[in-house]
């Protein structure tokens, strides 16, 4: 059985929730070393002022001892509770001091009186052992950790806090970066960050606002250079109309016979490749104003196939009634229609499912880079003559009618072009009445 490799919750790879950990980690290190070094001073310095406390109590017990007088209180030959360690100690001859439990007291439950700081020395092979009280030290060290800690966790709540929102505010403009980014991929070239670091040149930038600027500089280049070359088709576009014209009006001139075909087929195949151009330009400048009214789509589709005049098949599942602008829409079923006969194999069968038409011939199916990328102009694999503007028109005039374009290829073969659009619902049946008059189908490419 093949074992699932554990993934992070996607949350869990944001440069926040990494910096959290980050902070949290380094702010818990360094509160632990702090302590730790707090803790073993303070500590040090308790152990050694009450093992010299007790050393001289020591010297005062020895002499007691030595001159025969009786021994303080607090002190005694080989008293109760006398670490062994100690005691050991004294036997050999030499003094030493330890902290541990004090010796039994009566009325005490559980026979000990808490911690205490023991000094032994010899005594004629005995242990002479003293202690002092020692639980206020170890009472005020128990509370100094608990005062590095509470203040530890209090340092780290509070860095975390400041360090969240300082990266917080790094990925905010991050993310509206990548938002911008988003959007001039997407066609929208009059996005800009506009980072007030960068409006600025004295204020210092940070590595964020140099990507922020370069990002809006790039788009500014680009939009710059893509209107120049839409200016640029459409002057072309412009000033081919009129030598076209008279091109056309003069080749109806020339006498019968096939050189006066074919100038009169070429002359109109250039007219169309330069209308084409106009109507590139003019969705590349985004200047086109849509003419809504409520259509029902099959009598639309109906239309369209018969003003192609070309054998294709129309199925009609579930029709709907749509709002869109019919010219244009009859421009992108015309513009596929035509692409599948071109470029395809027959039967070609449009069919409309509720607000869906799909377009299906039975050819080789699109080129791989159509489906990655989309229509190219001046590109077509197919073996069909053409100029690969045709599908480009039928993407551009969706996206002004608020539909949705696909291109797929079906895995039993052939070639799917598939538009969704926008189904009207609340029907209104004074103002549909009078908007499915007749039009003529849109030229195709």
């Amino acid at each position: 059985m093949r074992r699932r490799r554990f993934r992070s919750p996607a949350w869990a790879s944001t440069l926040t929730w990494k910096a959290a950990v980050f902070l949290t980690a380094m702010c818990c290190t360094l509160a632990a070393l702090l302590g730790v070094l707090v803790h073993t001073a303070v500590t040090r310095q308790t152990v050694s002022h009450a093992r010299e406390k007790a050393l001289d109590r020591l010297e005062v017990v020895t002499d007691a001892y030595e001159a025969g007088e009786p021994l303080p209180r607090g002190s005694g030959i080989d008293p109760p509770g006398l670490p062994a360690p100690l005691r050991a100690l004294a036997a050999d001859g030499e003094r030493g001091t330890m902290v541990a439990d004090g010796p039994h007291r009566p009325g005490d439950p559980d026979g000990r009186s808490g911690p205490a700081m023991w000094a032994a020395g010899p005594a004629d092979g005995r242990a002479l052992a003293t202690w002092t009280d020692y639980s206020h030290s170890a009472r005020t060290i128990a509370g100094l950790d608990r005062a590095i800690i509470g203040s530890s966790l209090l340092a780290i709540a509070a860095t975390l806090v400041v360090g969240l929102f300082a990266v917080g505010r790094v990925t905010r403009r991050l993310h509206q970066t990548a938002r911008v980014a988003r959007r001039i991929s997407a066609g929208d070239l009059d996005a800009r960050v506009d980072d007030p670091r960068t409006a600025r040149p004295v204020r210092g930038q940070d590595e964020v606002a140099i990507v922020s600027g370069a990002l809006d500089t790039m788009a500014s280049s680009l939009q710059r250079r893509l209107q120049t070359e839409q200016r640029f088709t459409a002057d072309v576009a412009h000033e081919l109309r009129t030598p076209l014209t008279g091109l056309s009006a003069a080749a109806e001139l020339l006498p019968p016979g096939r050189p006066a075909e074919l100038v009169r087929d070429r002359v109109r195949a250039m007219r169309a490749l330069t209308e084409d151009l106009l109507e590139i330009s003019r969705l590349d400048a985004r200047t086109e104003q849509v003419d809504l009214a409520v259509h029902d789509l099959a009598p639309v589709v109906e239309r369209v196939v018969r003003a192609s005049g070309t054998e294709t098949g129309v199925r009609v599942d579930g029709p709907a009634r749509v709002e869109t602008d019919r010219r244009r829409l009859e421009r992108v079923i015309g513009n596929l229609v035509a692409n599948a006969h071109r470029h395809g194999a027959g039967p070609v069968v449009v069919e409309v499912s509720g607000a869906v038409v799909s377009v299906r011939d039975h050819g080789a199916g699109f080129p791989a880079y159509l489906l990655e990328g989309g229509p190219q102009r001046f590109r077509t694999d197919g073996a069909g003559k053409g100029h690969g503007l045709g599908l480009t028109i039928a993407v551009g005039q969706a996206a002004v009618i608020g539909a949705r374009l696909e291109f797929v290829n079906p895995p039993d073969g052939g070639a799917l072009a598939r538009v969704t659009l926008p189904e009207y619902v609340h029907l209104d049946e004074e103002d549909s009445a009078g908007n499915t008059g007749e039009q003529g189908a849109g030229t195709a490419e």
